[in-house]
């Protein structure tokens, strides 16, 4: 499993959709092409914006279904991490 560790990429905020798009596009697509599971470790991250993780997760989840999401986890969110991620994953449901 390749862990990859937010902050260390971002800091304490994850705002950077930038970021999140070289994160998605170079770290979590390779792995899972070679069917590997991957978890995205939030630890001491205190809080993101929907724009984040819209591009950290939307064109996996458009890619390869919410059957994504068997081989992609969240590690130690917060309270306001945990709705962020939530309210993307809801909404990328809703078109997929």
């Amino acid at each position: 499993m390749l862990t990859i560790s937010i902050i260390k990429l971002v800091g304490s905020f994850a705002e950077n959709k930038d970021i999140a798009q070289d994160i998605r596009k170079k770290m979590i697509l390779p792995a899972l092409l070679k069917h590997e599971q991957v978890s995205l470790d939030f630890e001491k991250v205190d809080g993101t914006t929907q724009s984040f993780v819209h591009a950290l997760i939307s064109d996996l989840l458009r890619e390869f279904g919410s059957d994504v999401l068997d081989n992609v986890f969240f590690k130690n969110c917060n309270e306001t991490v945990k709705k962020i991620i939530n309210i993307v994953i809801e909404y990328m449901q809703q078109g997929v």
